[in-house]
């Protein structure tokens, strides 16, 4: 007997990874599978995790950049490989032509189109009735209403966890939290030609730092002394909750490989007679998904305690820069922020040492030892073999050299407020940050503030190379490839070194970013971009960047390797990371917004019986200079039936891997051809699951499984971003940042980028603590008397029909009406009435919960810079191209209608 069907609403397919096969029937496994528990573990077993932990599931804010449209997709659908490969040079997604050849995108329905049921035949169960296609905000709202404000216990193998927007407390009892780890399918297919038919990718999303609600429980920290953590001797992966005790607790069978290890003397402990030790829920490491051990000097470099990691402040003083009021404003703002290093609760002051340059054509060192009454500073001006003039001074403790530090900062402003200098460098200013840690034995973070492309001869020098003439040519991926050379080396050098690269940009005009954010795309680093900067308007939203950036948790020199049980492995990673050889991911720095995105494919059969296990180990030094290992494990159900993944399936996750995928793809292949791909997968995996796990329906139906209903609204909206739309309004720069921010980021920020929250402000009821529910993305819900909100982590709008109540207006800025209101406004007035606190309290909220700032744009209903407002109505037709969400339905219906016949 086959196992029942997965709830089904219209059409939903994910994006594959491989060719595109014949669909044949799979082979059923007979009877519908409980779900399994992870070794170990039964639901009433709760292991050592402390009180249940809430909170809110950590958001993170999308990348910013307007959403943007894709040019009409037409020619031959190709199939292919997932899309990436190796950056650069790597292999060419190609397939075998599919369905819908030649046929344009997107058209009107034809005959047999996308149909919504008309009043007398109903859909299958869970269709949208209303619309006419499924409602992101509704799917949103009901797992809110379903799973918000539960307890969400880990001891249950391949549990699907709740939406990344829904509010809930994690108890671990036995796997990682999904803060930490997401997945594509909660339900590996058990064979590699299960997963090229149904074509969704099998990923890991790893967020290995997130931060946790105040009421979820810090990771505890197991410390076995000088022998170090307990491993597999074949496959070395860390104890956890997989292992199963053998022989009287003598010996145990590793959850990876099988292999049988000796237990060694100190770890020994009786089992009890269900066969588990009886110190279970003592240690972490067996009753926990995810934990820490204390590392011992075989996990240091030279087997010597590393040095806790310095913050070197690297400021461009060139014409630019002085005459912003920008160089005032950092040092002004360090002065407060140096006060508020990370540092460990209970210490009494962070450990992290700090330095500062200053530069433009040549750099300026800053002695800033406690014992001097005034700084001192010395020049470097061969920029060509880049050295550090001075160790002894340079880096320093905050708060023993606080009185030389603030006079400093008093003073840089003045020293250079006549200069006539506008070339800068750029390379040698991160050279001297790594020879500093050197000297130092230290890794560490540089913050570097620059306005232009660097100019001055010296290496790293850059031209102009942006032409839009590329935009829509198979030449047109050069413009997001950074200039090879000394930029490629520089990168390697500074992961070596642990030393890791954030980058604030403030261009007036094209600056290189895909070459200048290359070093902080490969060391854990983050690129912040301010375009036509003012201090008046954009000084706060850049401050708040900062504070946030400099406080944030974060790891230095960290090694990440992804270890699996027999049958399946890793082989793709997609981040803010370098790798030397194909397991190893090395990042400079991981903070606690990073996430990277793990691929797997199968090299063997799974078993339904045993799952599959994976396990994340990441060594890292703290900022208290403290190396580590940070362990999370997640446990998996395997199926041999394609309804149990389609199931099982997660889209937010499954939106973050086709997001990172694309943007790596359109590194070597042209644009319209990743589109195609992106289309193509998406039908693929839906035609799938019509073939093989709906009921039978009508052809003019669009049938899509329940748990991917919204997908194609998330794959139309990701066409649309900067990078992968092919126009020529839009700048080289934005579109490279975008798609630098997206390789970093996690699955809370993606969902949001490529669904921004809109939400009516005009009439809701203040008394409530709770934000108002948002609306659909689509210019249907703006009304001419209403107020909207619209935020997707990166970009803030607040809209303002042009009907709007006068006194709507007077509660929120005090003015008559909205002829009143001036253009430049990006702050709200602070009135004492509740409207205009609600409001207030919900903007501020958004921005503090976001892992980046977010500036405020006040537009108004038919002003020009509502162009810009609407790009972010994903569910429209695209500004610069692209389809509507109903239009790419029909066209998508279409693809898989060819595919079934």
């Amino acid at each position: 007997m086959q196992s029942p069907p997965p709830p089904t609403s219209s059409v939903q397919q994910p994006f594959q990874t491989s060719p595109p096969q014949a669909m044949g029937q799979p082979q059923m496994s007979p009877g519908p599978q409980s779900p399994h528990m992870s070794p170990q573990m039964s639901p009433q077993q709760s292991p050592m995790s402390g009180p249940p932990m809430g909170g809110p599931p950590m958001g993170g804010p999308p990348m910013g950049g307007p959403p943007m449209g894709g040019p009409p997709m037409g020619g031959p659908p190709m199939g292919g490989p997932p899309m990436g490969g190796t950056p650069m040079g790597g292999p060419q997604m190609t397939g075998p032509p599919m369905a819908g050849m030649g046929r344009p995108f997107p058209g009107p329905p034809g005959p047999g189109g996308f149909q919504q049921p008309g009043p007398g035949a109903a859909g299958p169960p869970g269709y949208p009735q209303q619309a006419g296609n499924p409602d992101t905000t509704q799917v949103i709202e009901d797992d809110q209403v379903k799973r918000g404000g539960q307890v969400y216990s880990t001891n249950i193998r391949g549990q699907i966890p709740p939406l990344v927007t829904t509010d809930f407390t994690v108890q671990d009892q036995g796997n990682a939290s999904p803060r930490f780890m997401r997945c594509t399918t909660y339900s590996l297919p058990c064979t590699a030609d299960l997963a090229k038919q149904c074509q969704v990718p099998l990923a890991s999303i790893i967020k290995p730092l997130a931060n946790l609600p105040e009421n979820e429980t810090p990771l505890y920290v197991v410390n076995h002394g000088e022998t170090g953590p307990i491993r597999c001797n074949r496959c070395k992966a860390y104890m956890c909750p997989y292992m199963q005790f053998i022989d009287g607790g003598r010996r145990y069978q590793c959850g990876f490989c099988n292999c049988v290890n000796e237990v060694p003397v100190f770890y020994f402990q009786h089992l009890d007679h269900m066969g588990r030790r009886v110190d279970f829920y003592e240690r972490p490491e067996l009753s926990l998904g995810s934990y820490e051990f204390v590392a011992t000097l075989d996990y240091c470099k030279n087997n010597k305690p590393p040095n806790p990691p310095a913050y070197i402040f690297m400021i461009d003083v060139s014409y630019n820069n002085i005459k912003s009021g920008l160089v005032k404003l950092i040092c002004d703002e360090l002065k407060n922020l140096l006060e508020h290093l990370p540092r460990y609760e209970g210490v009494e002051a962070s450990a992290i040492k700090v330095g500062f340059v200053t530069y433009n054509k040549v750099l300026h060192f800053y002695n800033v030892k406690s014992a001097l009454a005034q700084p001192q500073m010395m020049v470097v001006s061969d920029t060509a073999e880049m050295f550090v003039p001075l160790l002894d001074g340079f880096l320093v403790n905050y708060q023993d050299s606080r009185a030389v530090i603030s006079n400093l900062l008093d003073q840089i402003p003045d020293m250079f407020a006549d200069t006539n200098e506008s070339e800068t460098v750029f390379v040698p200013v991160i050279q001297a940050g790594v020879e500093a840690f050197k000297a130092a034995e230290c890794s560490g973070k540089l913050f570097i503030f620059q306005s232009s492309m660097p100019t001055a001869e010296a290496p790293g020098k850059l031209k102009n190379r942006d032409d839009k003439k590329l935009v829509n040519t198979d030449k047109e991926k050069t413009l997001f490839q950074p200039q090879k050379g000394v930029y490629e080396q520089l990168s390697k050098e500074c992961v070596a070194q642990g030393c890791c690269v954030d980058l604030f940009l403030f261009p007036n005009q094209y600056m290189d970013i895909a070459t200048m954010a290359d070093v902080p795309s490969h060391t854990g680093g983050s690129v912040y971009k301010y375009n036509n900067f003012q201090a008046s308007t954009d000084g706060e939203h850049f401050l708040r960047d900062l504070r946030k950036d400099v406080q944030k948790s974060i790891g230095f020199d960290a090694i990440m390797r992804v270890r699996t049980s027999t049958g399946f492995r890793a082989t793709e990673f997609f981040g803010a990371i370098h790798m030397n050889n194909t397991t190893d991911i090395e990042m400079a720095a991981v903070d606690c917004d990073k996430a990277l995105t793990v691929e797997f494919k199968h090299d063997d059969t799974l078993s339904e019986e045993t799952g599959a296990h994976m396990q994340c180990a990441l060594l890292y030094t703290t900022i208290n200079g403290q190396r580590r290992l940070r362990i999370h494990n997640l446990s998996l159900n395997c199926s041999s039936q394609l309804s149990e993944l389609y199931k099982s399936c997660e889209t937010d996750s499954l939106i973050n891997f086709f997001s990172k995928s694309a943007c790596r793809a359109i590194l070597n292949q042209p644009l319209k051809t990743v589109r195609e791909i992106l289309v193509n997968q998406t039908a693929h995996m839906l035609a799938c699951y019509r073939k093989n796990c709906a009921s039978p329906s009508a052809a003019s139906q669009l049938i899509l499984p329940d748990a991917m209903k919204v997908f194609p609204v998330y794959i139309n909206s990701l066409m649309k971003t900067a990078p992968l739309v092919g126009s020529t309004e839009l700048s080289t720069d934005d579109r490279a940042h975008q798609r630098l921010l997206i390789m970093g980021m996690g699955v809370e920020e993606t969902q949001l980028l490529l669904y921004p929250r809109l939400t009516p402000l005009h009439n809701m009821d203040v008394s409530i603590k709770t934000h108002p529910a948002p609306v659909r993305c689509s210019e249907e819900r703006l009304t001419d008397s209403g107020m909207f909100l619209l935020e997707n982590g990166h970009s803030m709008f607040l809209w303002l029909g042009q009907a709007i109540p006068p006194d709507l207006v007077q509660n929120i800025f005090n003015l008559p009406s909205l002829a009143h209101l001036q253009g430049n406004m990006c702050a709200l007035p602070e009135l004492d009435n509740p409207l205009s606190n609600k409001v207030r309290a919900i903007i501020n909220d958004l921005i503090e919960k976001r892992p980046n700032s977010m500036k405020l744009h006040i537009v108004r209903q038919k002003d020009k810079p509502e162009m810009v407002f609407r790009q972010f109505l994903v569910e429209d037709k695209g500004l610069h191209g692209g389809a509507s969400y109903m239009d790419f339905l029909c066209y998508v219906h279409r693809e898989i209608r060819q595919l079934l016949t």
